[in-house]
C-alpha cells in the first residue's frame, strides 16, 4: 500500500500516486538527480511516466535533507554511502512521481524529514532499511552501542571480582561447623524447634550381630589319607599329592571318575569336601557338586548287600568347625579342643590358593558357603532323620539362628536356612517336651528386640510345629523384654491370649518410658542436654513398642481362634486401642510415632477381621434336623 505524506497540501484524490492507482497503465519514474564527479551518469528517461527506471540504488543522504538541496550542495554518491543490498535494489527517489519533486514543501522541515524517514523505512527492502538506519541515525546508534559495551565491560569486571572473592573463601567441607555452637536468639530457636524434623526413624532392617569376622585366608583343609589304600594308580597319585595339587584334581573333574559310582567311597573324602565348602566360590562350587553327587549316588545306587551302609552325615562338632572356618568366633557351642585332622598343614599353600581365588566380596562368599552348608544338611536331615539326637537338633537350630543374624547377612534372603529349620523341627522326637527348652535357648541368642523379632521370622508359618514355636517364642520374648517371664503362665495350653492381654497393658508408651528410664538410668540433670535425651528416649520407646506390637501380632495370628476365644480377642482389641493407639501423639518432628501408630492401626484392623470370622453363629431352626 502506498504511504501518503502528511505534509502535502493537496487532497488525497489529487495526489499523483493516487492517480497512478486509479490508472494502472501509468508508471512511476524517479526524478532526475544531481550528478557528482564520482557518480556515473544515469541514462536519460525517454518517458518519465511510462518507463520504470533501471537503477534502484539507495538514495543519497542529502536527498532526505531539503535544506541541503536548497543550498546546492553535492549529493553523496552511491560509492560514498555504500550499497548493502543486491544488484537490483533501487533508491526511494526512483519510486517518487515526477510531480512530487516539483511541489514545494511548505511544511516544517523537521516534520518533513521525519515523514520521509518513515516512508523510506516502510517501502525500502531489508538491505535498504539497514543502509538507511546507518545513514540517518548511524552516529546515534553507534554512540549507544559504545555505552552498552562500556556498561557490559564494567559488569564483566564486577563478576570477575566476585569470582575472585568466592575463590578466596575457605572450603565449607574443611570447616568444622558445630550447629550447637551457633548462637541463636530465643525467637529463632523456637522457630527452628517448631519446624525441625527428627532424623530418628524406626529402621526396617534389624541391626544384626557380629558373628563372622573377616578372613584373610581360609582354614587349612587337609585330606586325612593315613588309613586309605589306593585302588588305582590315579587314586594313589591323588592321595600322595600336596593339598594344592589335590585341589587341581577337584577342579579338573578327576575325582568324579575315581569315586562317583564307587560303593565304598571313603569317609575322609566326604569330610574333606565338606570342609571345602568354606573356601571361595570357585572351590566351594566344585566341592558342593561332588559332595552332593556322591551322597545321592550312595543313597540311591547301593547294591542289595550294602543296604546297611547309610549316607554320610557330618557330626555336630564337624558342623561347628565349618562355622569356625567361616570366621565365627562368638558361637558358644564351639568345642574346647579344635577338630584335628591327620596330615600336614601347609599354611602358605592355603594362603596362595586363597589369594588366587578370592574374586568375590566376603559377604557374597559367606552367603554362598552358608547356602551350600544348609542345602547339604537338609539333604542329610531328609535322608537320615535319626542321624541327630534331639539335643543335637536343638543345638544345631540355635547355631543356625545365631549365624543367620550376622551383620553381613541382614539384606540377604534366608530361603535355604528357613527350609532347613522346618526340616529340623520335624525331626525332633520329643516335641512337646523340647519346645520350652528350644524357646528359652533361642530367646537368649540376642539382646536386641529387633534381632529377636527377626529370629522369630526365620520360622515360616507353614507347619503346625513352626506355628506353635512362633507363637510361644514371640510370647516369651515379649515377657522377657518387659520383665514378666516369671510371673505369667506362659507354657499353659490355651493361655497365650490371656497372657498377652496382661502384657499388652504394659506396652503403653508411658510405661515403657518409665521402664527404660529405670533400667538404663535417668535423664541427665543438665537442662541443655535434657531435651535431646528426652527425644532419644522417646525414639527408643517407640522402637521397642513397635517390636513388641509386631510380636503380639505373631502370637494372635498363630492361634486357631475358636468361638470360645472370641471374648479374649475382643478384649485384646479394646486394650490395643486403649493403651497404645490413643497414647501416641503424632508430630512432624517425630516420624517414628507415625510409623508406630500405623502398625497399631493395621494390627487393630487385622484383629477385627479375625473377630468377624470367629464370631459365634446364630443357631437357626431346622425342621428337617430330627428327621
Amino acid at each position: 500500500m502506498p504511504i501518503l505524506l502528511p505534509t502535502l497540501k493537496h487532497s488525497f484524490f489529487d495526489d499523483p500516486l493516487h492517480q497512478e492507482l486509479l490508472h494502472p497503465t501509468r508508471h512511476l519514474c524517479s526524478p532526475p538527480l544531481a550528478q557528482t564527479h564520482n557518480s556515473p551518469k544515469k541514462p536519460k528517461m525517454q518517458a518519465s511516466e511510462d518507463i520504470f527506471p533501471t537503477d534502484w540504488s539507495p538514495p543519497p543522504i542529502e536527498f532526505l535533507n531539503p535544506r541541503t538541496l536548497q543550498a546546492g550542495q553535492a549529493i553523496p554518491t552511491q560509492a560514498q554511502v555504500g550499497v548493502t543490498g543486491s544488484q537490483g535494489s533501487r533508491s526511494l527517489a526512483d519510486r517518487q512521481p515526477e510531480e512530487w519533486k516539483q511541489k514545494p514543501l511548505d511544511s516544517d522541515p523537521e516534520e518533513t524529514l521525519t515523514s520521509l524517514k518513515e516512508l523510506f523505512c516502510n517501502v525500502a527492502s531489508p538491505s535498504q532499511q539497514a543502509a538507511s538506519s546507518f545513514i540517518s541515525g548511524g552516529s546515534e546508534s553507534y554512540i549507544n552501542s559504545l555505552d552498552y559495551l562500556l556498561q557490559e565491560k564494567k559488569e564483566q569486571a564486577l563478576e570477575q571480582e566476585q569470582e575472585k572473592l568466592l575463590l578466596q573463601l575457605p572450603d565449607l567441607d574443611s570447616l568444622d561447623l558445630d550447629e550447637e555452637e551457633v548462637a541463636l536468639t530465643p525467637e529463632h530457636r523456637m522457630l527452628v524447634e517448631k519446624f525441625s524434623v527428627s532424623q530418628q526413624v524406626i529402621p526396617q532392617v534389624h541391626p544384626g550381630e557380629t558373628v563372622f569376622l573377616p578372613r584373610h585366608h581360609p582354614q587349612p583343609c587337609i585330606l586325612d589319607c593315613s588309613h586309605l589304600k589306593p585302588r588305582s594308580h590315579l587314586e594313589g597319585l591323588f592321595l600322595s599329592s600336596q593339598p594344592a595339587q589335590q585341589l587341581s584334581f577337584l577342579h579338573k573333574g578327576l575325582l568324579s571318575n575315581l569315586y562317583l559310582h564307587r560303593p565304598d567311597c571313603p569317609v575322609p573324602l566326604f569330610q574333606w569336601l565338606f570342609q571345602l565348602l568354606t573356601w571361595p566360590p570357585e572351590t566351594s562350587l566344585e566341592a558342593f557338586g561332588l559332595l552332593w553327587d556322591l551322597s545321592v549316588d550312595r543313597l540311591f545306587n547301593q547294591p542289595d548287600e550294602n543296604k546297611h551302609i547309610c549316607m554320610w552325615c557330618p557330626t555336630l562338632q564337624e558342623i561347628i568347625k565349618v562355622f569356625h572356618s567361616l570366621g565365627a568366633q562368638t558361637i558358644a557351642l564351639y568345642p574346647t579342643e579344635p577338630f584335628q585332622h591327620g596330615g600336614r598343614v601347609l599354611q602358605s599353600e592355603a594362603s596362595l590358593s586363597w589369594s588366587e581365588q578370592e574374586t568375590a566380596p566376603q559377604e557374597i562368599a559367606l552367603d554362598i558357603s552358608l547356602s551350600y552348608i544348609c542345602k547339604f544338611l537338609m539333604l542329610c536331615a531328609l535322608a537320615q532323620p535319626g542321624a541327630y539326637t534331639d539335643d543335637h537338633l536343638l543345638s544345631l537350630i540355635e547355631l543356625l539362628c545365631q549365624a543367620g543374624l550376622d551383620v553381613k547377612l541382614r539384606l540377604v534372603p534366608k530361603t535355604d536356612l528357613q527350609q532347613l529349620l522346618i526340616v529340623l523341627l520335624e525331626n525332633i522326637q520329643e516335641w512337646p517336651g523340647k519346645l520350652q527348652q528350644l524357646c528359652c535357648a533361642l530367646s537368649c541368642v540376642s539382646d536386641h528386640h529387633h534381632n529377636l523379632q527377626t529370629l522369630v521370622q526365620f520360622f515360616l508359618d507353614v507347619t503346625a510345629r513352626s506355628r506353635q514355636l512362633r507363637s510361644q517364642l514371640s510370647l516369651l520374648v515379649i515377657a522377657q523384654l518387659l520383665g514378666q517371664q516369671e510371673t505369667l503362665p506362659l507354657w499353659e495350653e490355651k493361655s497365650q491370649l490371656s497372657s498377652l492381654s496382661q502384657l499388652l497393658s504394659l506396652m503403653r508408651p508411658s510405661s515403657l518410658g518409665q521402664y527404660l528410664s529405670s533400667s538404663f538410668g535417668t535423664l541427665p540433670p543438665c537442662q541443655e542436654q535434657q531435651p535431646k535425651a528426652s527425644t532419644e528416649l522417646d525414639h527408643k520407646v517407640c522402637y521397642l513398642c513397635h517390636s513388641l506390637l509386631t510380636l503380639a501380632g505373631v502370637v494372635v495370628s498363630c492361634q486357631d481362634i475358636t468361638p470360645d476365644q472370641w471374648s479374649e480377642l475382643q478384649l485384646l482389641c479394646m486394650q490395643l486401642d486403649l493403651h497404645i493407639s490413643t497414647h501416641i501423639r503424632e508430630s512432624p518432628q517425630a516420624m517414628h510415632r507415625t510409623k508406630l501408630k500405623d502398625l497399631a492401626t493395621q494390627t487393630y484392623i487385622r484383629w477385627q477381621e479375625l473377630l468377624a470370622h470367629c464370631q459365634p453363629q446364630v443357631q437357626y431352626f431346622c425342621p428337617w434336623k430330627d428327621i
